[in-house]
């Protein structure tokens, strides 16, 4: 069963949540994201156990626990949302256009129009 540990400090280290964990069964994998650009951690984990029933214990016993002085936030890890597909942000590319810098009366946007020129 596969747990999501959020609000982590970046100083933690993936033998340390291994440790953890571990108190409370066998531990598979854990793994920590790191920023793709800036190398750091992302400030939470994804903790792998053996077991549904030794999971749930992790859960109920570290959830709200202070870990290197950040109160961690543990629960069962869901799947990522799939929006590929559904439109997105990025199908309606009209909405609150930027007026090219002409005014309009609210710090330089016209309110979603466009200029024409006729």
């Amino acid at each position: 069963m596969k747990i999501y540990v959020g609000n982590l400090s970046y100083e933690v280290t993936e033998d340390e949540l291994s440790a953890e964990f571990g108190v409370y069964g066998k531990v598979d994998s854990v793994a920590i994201p790191s920023d793709k650009f800036s190398g750091r951690p992302r400030g939470f984990a994804f903790v792998e156990m053996g077991s549904k029933s030794e999971a749930e214990a992790a859960i109920a016993g570290l959830n709200g626990k202070s870990l290197k002085e950040r109160t961690i936030v543990v629960n069962e890890s869901r799947p990522k949302p799939d929006n590929r597909g559904s439109g997105g942000s990025f199908s309606n590319r009209r909405s609150g256009g930027y007026s090219g810098g002409r005014g309009g009366g609210r710090g330089g946007r016209s309110g979603g129009g466009r200029d024409r020129r006729y």
